[in-house]
């Protein structure tokens, strides 16, 4: 028999002692022979017949049981047969979804967003609220492929759509496409389509909005980042913000597939440190700045600038804005930076950007002072092919990168900069160097005209920054000025835990 011994937890197959255990006496089993010949043979089939019907509804019981426990209703039970750890994993685990809330549907709200990757987060955790609070059906946002980048990806194609729609069940319905009838109106026109206020409190929405969403029945809401204030909002707001962000916006396996592949490459060779590093042609047409650019790179952003009519602003003096602290850190000014505030010169650096523009040849002051520059297309050739001309599903990689950092660095404050300082905050305040671009350009241009030493250089940019990595804080409100106060997705401190609280994991 099979016996599992307790000093191993294995179970082994051992050879017993013979148990002399008198069932019967002689005399009894042969009187008992005797009068088992004497039944009638009908009695033995009633009862083999009786003994089968029983053996069955045991059977059926306990078949019963297993599918109500599962496997571990019978894990405690010894077994000769142990499951591999490959063989577990392989079994998917059971999805206990939250109870689906239930209220009077008052129609069905689409969503198309705009901008990057992470300008299109944000506004779907925004656009997620409002549908919950307006009680409508919120159809799965439609993402931008009208941008700079041309990136055909369809929502499912960066985020886990089956997941996003379950988890937020218990919160407001979210349905792939509209029902037949609904789309039916909708093809033949009879919706409303609009542009929401920037910075509106829930009061707008519910004032404004819900009314024409009940005449219409279908509204599609364009234009939808920057939608929902910063502040002055009820905590339950600000939580269900989080919750889509942190929670139920999912990237698909695929990407955290290669996300986990990469973060693995690097561990294998120690610490590492991501550089966002927005030196990227379209920045640098949209903002203006050119500082460092020859005549011809010049020109070249400027008449991209005119190119794109949704950038508004087509006049722009380089050297005023980049004194303000309003342009991205050229490479060489970045290389400077990371050297004074102490940063190893051996660490890892993944530059998490698109393609930089002036190539290696603006490249080569940073690649000097840290040698060992790394980037998803050198570490993953053949695995990017899929990713090829999709670039939020490239930036959606970063941004996985970026969050496993022991050290994250953005050299400008764009969407991505904010969402992953936020992020990274919610995951424990892990250190994010936020950069003092306008003291720094200064200090940076004081070096250069021999006005300070580099000790005196690299003092004070660490001592300007040795409150500026991502420490635990409130939101700068600046009523009636949104745009110059704290974004909410760069620090949700509504929802983050205290120091002396334990970290979540994730």
């Amino acid at each position: 028999m099979c016996r599992v011994e307790e000093t191993s937890g294995k179970c082994d197959y051992k050879k017993q002692p013979e148990m002399k255990i008198k069932i019967f006496g002689g005399g009894r089993v042969e009187k008992l022979k005797n009068s088992m010949v004497s039944k009638p043979r009908t009695k033995q089939w009633m009862f083999r017949a009786l003994t089968t019907v029983l053996l069955w509804t045991c059977f059926a019981q306990l078949m019963t049981l297993g599918e109500m426990f599962g496997p571990k209703f019978f894990k405690a039970w010894p077994s000769c047969f142990t499951q591999s750890a490959s063989e577990l994993s392989s079994v998917p685990p059971k999805l206990i979804l939250p109870p689906k809330r239930l209220y009077k549907n008052n129609g069905y709200l689409m969503v198309s967003c705009n901008g990057g990757l992470n300008q299109m987060r944000a506004a779907i955790c925004d656009m997620v609220v409002v549908a919950r609070y307006l009680n409508v059906t919120l159809i799965v946002p439609e993402l931008d492929k009208t941008s700079f980048w041309n990136d055909p990806s369809e929502f499912k194609d960066i985020f886990d759509v089956d997941h996003f729609i379950t988890s937020l069940r218990d919160e407001v319905w979210i349905l792939k496409e509209l029902p037949p009838r609904v789309q039916q109106r909708v093809d033949q026109g009879m919706f409303l389509s609009m542009q929401p206020i920037s910075w509106s409190d829930i009061s707008y929405y519910v004032h404004q909005i819900l009314p024409l969403v009940r005449k219409h029945k279908v509204v599609q809401l364009n234009k939808t980042d920057t939608r929902l204030a910063n502040n002055e909002l009820p905590l339950e707001i600000q939580k269900l913000r989080c919750r889509v962000n942190f929670n139920a916006l999912r990237f698909t396996s695929q990407i955290e597939e290669l996300g986990r592949k990469v973060v693995k490459i690097l561990r294998e060779k120690g610490p590492f440190l991501v550089l966002h590093l927005r030196y990227e042609m379209d920045m640098l047409a949209f903002s203006g700045c050119t500082h460092g650019c020859n005549s011809e790179e010049e020109d070249e952003l400027t008449r991209m600038r005119y190119a794109y009519p949704w950038w508004k602003e087509k006049i722009i003096n380089s050297e005023m804005k980049r004194k303000e602290g309003l342009c991205p850190l050229t490479p060489e000014e970045t290389a400077l930076v990371l050297k004074a505030l102490g940063i190893d010169r051996n660490v890892q650096i993944y530059i998490a950007a698109g393609e930089i523009y002036g190539g290696e040849r603006r490249m080569a002051p940073l690649a000097k002072e840290f040698p060992n520059l790394v980037r998803k297309e050198t570490l993953l050739r053949p695995d990017l092919k899929l990713f090829q001309n999709h670039s939020s599903q490239m930036a959606a990689l970063d941004y996985l990168v970026a969050l496993e950092s022991d050290i994250f660095v953005p050299t400008y404050d764009g969407n991505m900069a904010k969402v992953v300082e936020g992020h990274r905050r919610f995951l424990g305040f892990k250190k994010t160097i936020l950069l003092d671009r306008k003291l720094l350009v200064k200090l940076i241009d004081q070096y250069h005209n021999g006005l300070l030493s580099w000790d005196e250089f690299s003092d004070t940019v660490k001592e300007v920054h040795s409150n500026r990595m991502g420490n635990p804080k409130k939101r700068v409100v600046i009523p009636d000025r949104p745009k110059e106060e704290d974004y909410f997705y760069s620090n949700p401190h509504e929802c983050l835990q205290l120091l002396d609280e334990p970290l979540r994991r994730t």
